[in-house]
């Protein structure tokens, strides 16, 4: 939908994939007026992620959005079908796989034995709800969040390209293609080549390429003389599957023909070009050692690199990045889009405060200190995971010692893990283990979860006291934080930022302990730090439960 580009507004971002549209959807939900303004006339059809992770999962689930994902989750095992039952995520014993819970995944290419998981391990059994809304590949979360963003009411303008910008203090000037923009703040989700990024001079140091890969879906005449899963030889690697036609190649001989390396640093320039079906069966066939044939691709093929950059700040002035836009590296392990729904997750509550006024001082910069270090800990993921890919003797052996290492039951276990992202952690301060990470499935008296009451973004406060003295201190921030009632449990209290992250929790429901007293105090500083300064004065009366 091509839209006429907003002249004034709080926030305009760039890029309407999958990051910036989950940022406008967060802004909008605090109020923010915001618009997105895309370079391509039509979304891309090119091949891309085809799955997501806990958190990114999560992310849905908290703003209603589960339901769908697990729709797009069922149709997608029914295109797989009896193919899927090769795959990744093949459980025990053959069959469809249970929704998302055998979903393990790879490191590099070392497909991850769901029968060797530990599924019991505290971080994965909490983290088990949106277990049937995992398996959305990217252009259909592209089109989920497209229709989230429509009823939100979000301008998308596209076929505008970003042409120059101009930080003056108080706003930014913004050149395109269809006229000039004024906008209070300007963010960058343009991915790797980023305009915004190259024309704010933002440097993006990090590591060259020394692979091209490429992803597609093929139709293929002899598709026998393929193995399923990922096989290696001297000349690169292969993947074929999980879906019928699906191939992916990986050749370490340098980055494509028509990408100087200087290109790859970050500047922009000319895309690249289409990638062809012989550019896929070619590299298929130097890969395979056979002489496979494709017929035809089935939508755009998409060719990819190893480089690993993260940008020097994710904030300039008024100019801010996410996504791909702040960090690029390979797809291996999954991480890409899922780090970049975070950066959108973590920037949009907290720009938005900004827009609206009540952000405490310092809020905006947590963004890039927050997200930073998770950025920095994928780029060495995914290169650790070349180092033991390539061709040569000294890698093989490095592959065979790490294959050992993941046909463990703890190492199977730590690898899924981390790629399923429910170890991530802010460093936030306070001693309760819940604190910084992402809040668990927490089920209520009523039949409900927690995130459940959250779809309209703010905070969340569970208040399980016999009298609720948390939500009774909370009340202060009211227009800020919404209360949930529970009966005794534990944790008694929970304070959950907009992002899913847990910024206060306490175990204690004895307040007239020296540890009750410590609790309320928590709490109260929790509210201070994230939420600002109070509006009004706490009640007297204790807040009625929710549900």
């Amino acid at each position: 939908m091509t839209v006429d580009v907003n002249q004034d507004m709080d926030v305009t971002v760039v890029g309407a994939g999958p990051v910036g549209l989950v940022l406008a959807a967060e802004l909008a939900l605090s109020g923010a007026r915001v618009q997105i303004l895309e370079r391509l006339a039509e979304p891309s059809e090119a091949m891309k992620a085809g799955a997501i992770n806990v958190p990114t999962a999560e992310a849905l689930d908290r703003r209603g959005l589960l339901p769908a994902a697990e729709q797009v989750q069922r149709e997608m095992l029914e295109r797989v079908g009896s193919f899927a039952r090769t795959a990744d995520n093949q459980p025990p014993g053959g069959g469809r796989p249970a929704p998302g819970s055998r979903f393990t995944g790879h490191f590099a290419g070392m497909v991850l034995d769901a029968d060797l998981v530990d599924w019991s391990d505290p971080d994965l059994a909490a983290h088990t709800a949106v277990d049937g809304g995992k398996l959305v590949p990217q252009r259909e979360l592209e089109e989920l969040l497209a229709g989230h963003v429509a009823r939100l009411g979000i301008p998308v303008c596209r076929g505008v390209a970003v042409t120059a910008l101009e930080d003056t203090g108080d706003g930014v000037l913004v050149g395109t293609t269809a006229g000039p923009v004024r906008t209070g703040w300007l963010v960058g989700c343009d991915g790797g080549r980023s305009a915004v990024r190259r024309l704010a001079g933002i440097d993006f140091p990090g590591t060259g390429p020394e692979l091209t890969g490429h992803l597609a879906v093929a139709d293929i005449a002899d598709a026998s003389m393929l193995a399923d899963g990922w096989v290696w030889s001297t000349r690169g690697a292969y993947r074929y599957g999980p879906q019928p036609g699906r191939v992916v190649t990986v050749e370490f001989d340098g980055p494509p023909a028509d990408l100087p390396h200087a290109r790859l640093r970050s500047r922009g320039g000319t895309p690249l070009a289409p990638v062809t079906l012989e550019d896929v069966q070619t590299s298929l066939r130097r890969v395979s050692g056979t002489d496979v044939t494709l017929t035809a691709l089935r939508g755009a093929a998409t060719r990819w690199t190893d480089n690993a950059r993260q940008a020097a700040t994710y904030a300039a002035g008024r100019v801010l990045l996410a996504g791909d836009a702040a960090h690029v590296h390979s797809p291996f392990g999954g991480q890409g889009l899922n780090l970049g729904v975070g950066d959108a997750m973590n920037l949009g509550w907290k720009l938005g405060a900004v827009v609206a006024g009540w952000a405490p001082e310092g809020l905006l910069d947590t963004y890039d200190a927050e997200r930073r270090p998770l950025g920095a800990w994928v780029l060495d993921w995914t290169r650790a995971q070349i180092g033991v890919m390539r061709g040569d003797a000294k890698s093989a052996a490095l592959r065979e010692v790490v294959a050992d290492l993941l046909s463990t039951r703890e190492g199977a276990t730590y690898a899924v893990k981390k790629i399923s992202g429910v170890t991530q952690r802010v460093d936030l301060p306070g001693d309760h283990p819940l604190i910084g990470r992402y809040v668990p499935d927490l089920r209520l008296r009523d039949g409900s979860r927690l995130v459940d009451h959250g779809h309209g973004g703010g905070f969340l406060l569970l208040d399980r006291t016999p009298d609720g003295t948390f939500a009774r201190r909370a009340s202060a921030w009211a227009g800020r934080v919404s209360f949930v009632r529970d009966d005794h449990a534990t944790p008694a209290g929970v304070l959950v930022r907009p992002d899913g992250v847990v910024a206060w929790a306490t175990d204690t429901t004895d307040l007239a302990a020296v540890t009750g007293l410590e609790a309320v105090t928590g709490l109260e500083a929790a509210l201070h730090r994230w939420t600002g300064a109070p509006t009004c004065s706490p009640e007297g009366e204790a807040v009625e439960p929710v549900g």
